[in-house]
C-alpha cells in the first residue's frame, strides 16, 4: 500500500521550518501533499494562491511532493485523497498539547488516519510566519528565515504595507 502522507498547515508564509519539515517528509513517504489549509480563526496576510505559489517553488525539485488547498475538514481531506499519514512539525513543547488534540481529533473522524509528529531542527525551533511577518514588517532581513526564491515576494509585501 502506498504511504500518502499530508503537510497541512496556513504557511502565512512558508518558512525554512516548513521546508525541512516536508523535505523530511519526502525520504520518508511515498507521495507528499502539502496542503495550504483554512484556519478561520487566524487572519492571514497572503491569499491562498500565493502561499500555493511560494510552496510549489520553495518545493520544486521535490518529486513526490505537490501542492493543494482545502477549506473543509483535513480527515475528510485525506480520505478523499487516499491519505492515511498527517505530518506536523513540533518547535516546543507548547506545539504539542494542540497537536495532540488534533491528532486524535483526526483519527477519531477517519481512523484510517495516522499522525506522525517530526520535531524541528534546532535551527528552526524559534522560527514562525509570525516572526517573519515581523522581521518584515519592520525591514529585517529575512534571508536566513525563509526559501531565497520567495524572499522578494515576501519583503516586496510588506515595503508597499509600510509605505502605505
Amino acid at each position: 500500500m502506498e504511504k500518502i502522507a499530508i503537510c497541512p498547515g496556513s504557511f502565512d508564509p512558508v518558512t525554512n521550518g516548513h521546508i525541512d519539515i516536508v523535505r523530511r517528509a519526502s525520504e520518508m513517504f511515498d507521495a507528499v501533499i502539502v496542503v495550504v489549509m483554512t484556519n478561520f480563526a487566524k487572519q492571514t496576510h497572503f491569499s491562498v494562491k500565493k502561499r500555493m505559489e511560494f510552496l510549489i517553488k520553495a518545493t520544486e525539485g521535490m518529486k513526490n511532493v505537490r501542492v493543494d488547498c482545502y477549506d473543509g475538514l483535513l480527515a475528510e481531506y485525506a480520505r478523499e485523497h487516499g491519505a492515511n499519514i498527517i505530518v506536523k512539525g513540533l518547535r516546543a513543547v507548547s506545539d504539542f498539547e494542540y497537536e495532540f488534540q488534533m491528532a486524535l481529533t483526526n483519527n477519531k473522524l477517519n481512523p484510517e488516519l495516522e499522525t506522525v509528529f517530526l520535531t524541528a531542527r534546532s535551527d528552526y525551533m524559534y522560527l514562525s510566519s509570525s516572526i517573519v511577518r515581523q522581521v518584515a514588517e519592520l525591514g529585517g532581513d529575512i534571508s536566513d528565515f525563509v526559501p531565497e526564491c520567495i524572499i522578494d515576494e515576501i519583503v516586496e509585501k510588506f515595503r508597499r504595507r509600510t509605505e502605505k
